[in-house]
């Protein structure tokens, strides 16, 4: 079978002879027919990813067909009892256990769900690790409430574009935060109400004055950015992090914090629960996840740099051939 294989640091392999996956007890095999590409696939090519082992095939996200039905495969696996943190043996699909980039996944069979009716197969395959991420970030964590100022930050990667989408759907009044001009006028396009490049000075007093402050933040960057926007932020405003590549955040205001309530909340993918109620949430409101490009699975190199320039707006799909 085709595969994408990381067989070491900084070595991609494309291969057409691979080996169906081994088939345990209680998983089944699914063909695929599109799969996406996540930040995460991109650090554990780079060897930024913790507990890395390797080789392994690639891929967190996955739609294709099981015993003629559509599914989409829940990449969080084995989160536990506990709702509010993820348990010591939780894995994400794609290493160590075998990913999606690959023509065939063995998957827990609990971990299919129906492919929403009106979704293609390369929207589905887009959906799975951004959109709960996404979804866990705005509702369990943030409690979005209609009306809500919501901001943005880093707005063309997937777990930003959908916390978009999902906000705008429940009548939030979004804003967003990027380095492209281009990007900011895309997202205006898909119904933000403003947003600020954050590569010119005075970009978080821009962000404060067309917003008048933010109730809920939804950040994946962290870094000096985060240390602005929080002085943007109402009083019991509600800051939820999902990722850091900008690193700490410095000079952190406590009296900022604690005189105007405002919470910092971490999170990071989602229970089982949280993926039913993200799918059912897609499939009220007919959101469509957003398509930067698509390339066929022997051209992955290609798709990795494009993530790893950070080019993209929406999700990179890969196509088995």
């Amino acid at each position: 079978m085709q595969a994408i294989i990381i067989a070491e640091k900084e070595k991609l392999e494309y291969r057409d002879d691979a080996a169906l996956p081994e088939v345990r007890e209680g998983e089944c095999l699914v063909r695929i027919k599109a799969a996406a590409l996540n930040h995460r696939d991109v650090w554990i090519l780079q060897g930024l990813y913790a507990k890395i082992v390797l080789p392994a095939i690639a891929g967190s996200d996955g739609a294709g067909e099981h015993e003629g039905r559509g599914v989409l495969i829940n990449p969080s696996m084995g989160w536990g009892d506990n709702p509010t943190i993820q348990a010591p043996g939780y894995q994400i699909l794609g290493m160590p256990k075998n990913g999606t980039l690959a023509e065939w996944v063995a998957a827990p069979r609990q971990q299919l769900y129906e492919r929403p009716p009106h979704l293609s197969w390369e929207e589905a395959a887009a959906l799975p690790l951004a959109g709960l991420t996404a979804f866990r970030a705005v509702f369990s964590k943030g409690q979005i409430r209609p009306g809500d100022k919501v901001l943005v930050t880093g707005i063309g990667g997937g777990v930003a574009l959908f916390a978009m989408q999902f906000a705008v759907a429940v009548g939030a009044e979004v804003f967003v935060s990027s380095g492209s001009d281009e990007k900011l006028d895309k997202a205006r396009a898909l119904g933000a109400a403003g947003g600020a490049n954050y590569r010119y000075e005075d970009w978080s007093k821009s962000l404060y004055e067309q917003s008048g402050g933010f109730d809920l933040v939804i950040d994946g960057a962290a870094g000096e950015g985060l240390a602005r926007v929080l002085k943007c932020c109402n009083a019991g405003a509600r800051v939820v992090v999902y990722g850091g590549g900008q690193g700490a955040v410095p000079e952190l205001s406590p009296q900022l914090l604690f005189w105007k309530q405002i919470s910092i909340l971490g999170t990071s993918m989602g229970t089982d629960r949280e993926f039913a109620d993200m799918l059912n949430f897609v499939k009220r409101h007919q959101i469509k996840p957003v398509i930067d490009s698509r390339y066929a699975f022997r051209d992955a190199a290609a798709a990795f740099q494009r993530m790893r320039e950070g080019r993209q707006f929406g999700k990179i799909i890969l196509l088995p051939e």
